[in-house]
């Protein structure tokens, strides 16, 4: 299922889009929820770069352009389910509570959550094999680190 979604994202043209791998799929994840309450805002383009700075030690500069394919990406899935289920098959346990942390800390933001934030953080969650209590200890961390 995963392998035919992937290969529908891909055009016969220079500009393609890559097969996602868990990078690119947390990426956008991170995306889909910053763009869910309709506000994308610099302060969560921002914090996205320096999140997949952190966690795939990228420069500034290669960060962002990681983060602009996954602005596409974004925009080329149909469901956050795709991407959640791609790092739950290709990451540890860790690395999913990781992007978990980091998928509260772009909902914390901005100050201001909504349920469509919400929605998408508890599907990738859900996706992402991990308990409503992980998602709980997350958001706590989060909080602390924004």
């Amino acid at each position: 299922m995963l392998g035919k979604f992937f290969q529908s994202l891909k055009a016969p043209k220079p500009g393609e889009l890559p097969d996602p791998d868990a990078e690119l799929a947390f990426g956008a994840l991170l995306v889909r929820v910053a763009k869910s309450d309709s506000e994308y805002q610099i302060s969560e383009i921002s914090l996205i770069d320096r999140i997949l700075a952190r966690l795939y030690q990228h420069n500034a500069v290669e960060a962002a352009k990681i983060r602009a394919t996954c602005e596409k990406l974004h925009a080329a899935a149909p469901d956050t389910d795709t991407f959640a289920k791609l790092i739950r098959e290709t990451t540890s346990i860790e690395e999913r509570l990781a992007a978990l942390d980091a998928l509260w800390e772009v909902v914390l933001a901005d100050g201001i959550q909504n349920d469509n934030e919400f929605r998408v953080v508890e599907e990738a969650r859900a996706a992402m094999g991990l308990s409503q209590i992980d998602s709980e200890k997350s958001r706590e961390r989060a909080s602390h680190s924004v």
